[in-house]
């Protein structure tokens, strides 16, 4: 577990912010090579048209535990005719016998209880979270996500805001921003 928490640790910064109609996800993704093609290796995944999940850490990994929650999604939808729950999009984790996975994801999406913003550590331990941050920058991140109560359209802007602010203190090297949304304002879909 140290092993996959350091790996979070020095990996890029990820924010999540559930806000009062909906949640977004934003992920600070450093370009470690002029040759990689832009846009690849992304760091936010779809699980279900109505949930999406961020990470930070190891990309296999968060590969990994994306395709997992959406097998549990298809699986639900067939066995129950119903809807993942963001709760429920994270249950393999859980498991004693998976060895520790190194990355921190963070999964959001709105479902029948409303938005809903939980972060999974690479120990296991889930916990539901207002707004989070988890990689690198994440303690500056912290600071700024606990000042902000807004609506969804302020905080897709404040979430790029906070990830250009994090990378400041890493100038040596450019990123992209990768961003994602869903609530009221995309009919509960992502974006």
């Amino acid at each position: 577990v140290e092993y996959a928490n350091k790996a979070v640790e020095n990996s890029d910064t990820a924010i999540g912010l559930r806000v009062k109609d909906g949640v977004v996800l934003a992920v600070e993704k450093l370009i470690h090579s002029k040759l990689l093609v832009p846009g690849a290796n992304r760091c936010i995944q779809t699980v279900d048209k109505h949930i999406d999940m961020a990470f930070a850490g190891l990309l296999a990994d968060g590969r990994k535990i994306s395709q997992l929650a959406r097998d549990a999604g298809a699986q639900t939808r067939k066995m129950w005719r119903e809807p993942l729950t963001v709760k429920n999009a994270q249950t393999y984790t859980l498991y004693s016998s998976v060895r520790p996975f190194g990355v921190s994801t963070i999964f959001g999406g709105v479902d029948k209880s409303g938005p809903s913003l939980y972060i999974v550590e690479p120990s296991g331990v889930c916990l539901e979270y207002h707004s989070a941050a988890v990689g690198k920058g994440r303690q500056l991140a912290k600071t700024e996500l606990e000042k902000l109560k807004l609506w969804m359209r302020e905080a897709v802007m404040e979430a790029a805001r906070i990830i250009y602010l994090v990378h400041d203190d890493n100038e040596e090297k450019e990123f992209e921003l990768e961003m994602t949304w869903v609530g009221t304002e995309s009919n509960d879909f992502h974006l």
